[in-house]
């Protein structure tokens, strides 16, 4: 197969060579509810392409690779006194494999254990390209199902407005959890 990037022909959908010089984590900050941390690892516009691929064939390729290189060495370098929680916001299934969950499952370590079905949108509106206005008019809604850790760190692939991930803090802070920080690939905010 040929690389997404290069063109080259390689043995994965990005080539070892653009994997290290075109996907280097750098991490971005904002935050929700004026103290919990929304950390971020790259610019939207430099995975602008890989993250179009998710409701395709190869979307779960990609996403492995960009959890690989993100969360993956995020949580190995990570260091909290208690075990937590991490949570892929609304994964569930599309196109054969759930985006969240992908990136989810990579920051399984020594101290966070992902969590699956635990926070599940109820309402399937349409977010991407919407207005903050059109967001808080269609809620989530999410369903929670009750986990052990008490302090919890979400995920995703873009924050945009931050509105998903602020119901979603929300909504476990409703059934006594505490999120410490929300961990996604890029924030849209910062093109």
């Amino acid at each position: 197969m040929r690389c997404m990037m290069c063109e080259r022909f390689s043995l994965s959908h990005i080539c070892s060579v653009c994997q290290e010089s075109l996907l280097t984590p750098i991490l971005y900050k904002r935050t929700i509810f004026g103290s919990i941390p929304v950390y971020s690892f790259f610019s939207y516009e430099e995975i602008e392409p890989l993250l179009l691929t998710k409701h395709t064939d190869i979307g779960y390729y990609i996403y492995s690779i960009l959890a690989k290189r993100s969360l993956e060495s995020f949580a190995r370098e990570w260091q909290y006194k208690n075990t937590v929680a991490s949570i892929g916001i609304d994964d569930h299934s599309a196109s054969g494999y759930s985006h969240t969950a992908v990136l989810n499952r990579a920051l399984k370590s020594h101290n966070i254990r992902p969590q699956y079905g635990k926070l599940r949108a109820q309402n399937q509106h349409k977010y991407a390209g919407k207005s903050i206005e059109e967001r808080l008019m269609n809620p989530r809604n999410f369903r929670y199902q009750e986990f052990d850790q008490q302090e919890v760190i979400l995920v995703d692939d873009i924050v945009t407005t931050g509105t998903t991930l602020s119901e979603a803090a929300e909504m476990l802070h409703h059934h006594g959890k505490k999120v410490i920080l929300c961990l996604t690939l890029t924030d849209a905010k910062n093109r």
